[in-house]
């Protein structure tokens, strides 16, 4: 497997990538309505491409030269050392592989690197992945309801020591 940072050439990967994996994962956790939304407000190609002009860092996962997961970080608050994981999303067919394990590595390498002490996500409440995370050694520091759009997200903001 291999990990490198994503350009604005991978967009179309990420998007399909997005699309692959939100439904399975998402399904049973909100609306299909919410799916569909996020999808294009945040995963469209357009949306992708702002993301990373705004500085959103983007990383693929491939698997003989096939991307099969992609992550993306920034550094949110330096001052207190914080980098956030906006995006963790791994193809259902390489869950436990490694795969996300090695992203989160890949990328708290990085944080650390510039001065991150901390790496910060949000996991809706009801995602399967929060165990995961945990086992990665990230721990739940408090739940979040986040309006967005004529959405809630139920989230827990987790945090793990770099």
């Amino acid at each position: 497997m291999n990990i490198r940072k994503a350009n604005h050439y991978d967009v179309l990967a990420i998007h399909e990538l997005a699309e692959k994996i939100w439904w399975p994962t998402y399904r049973t956790i909100i609306s299909e309505e919410q799916i569909r939304f996020m999808l294009e407000d945040m995963y469209s190609e357009n949306a992708l491409q702002e993301q990373m002009d705004t500085g959103l860092q983007f990383f693929l996962a491939e698997r003989d030269h096939i991307p099969v997961a992609f992550a993306g970080y920034s550094l949110s608050d330096m001052e207190d050392h914080v980098c956030k994981l906006h995006k963790l999303y791994v193809l259902p067919t390489e869950q436990g592989r490694g795969t996300g394990k090695k992203l989160i590595e890949h990328i708290a390498s990085i944080a650390k690197s510039l001065g991150g002490e901390i790496l910060e996500l949000n996991v809706n409440r009801g995602n399967p992945a929060l165990e995961f995370y945990q086992k990665s050694g990230f721990e739940i520091c408090h739940s979040v309801d986040i309006p967005y759009h004529h959405f809630v997200l139920n989230d827990y903001v987790m945090r793990k020591a770099l």
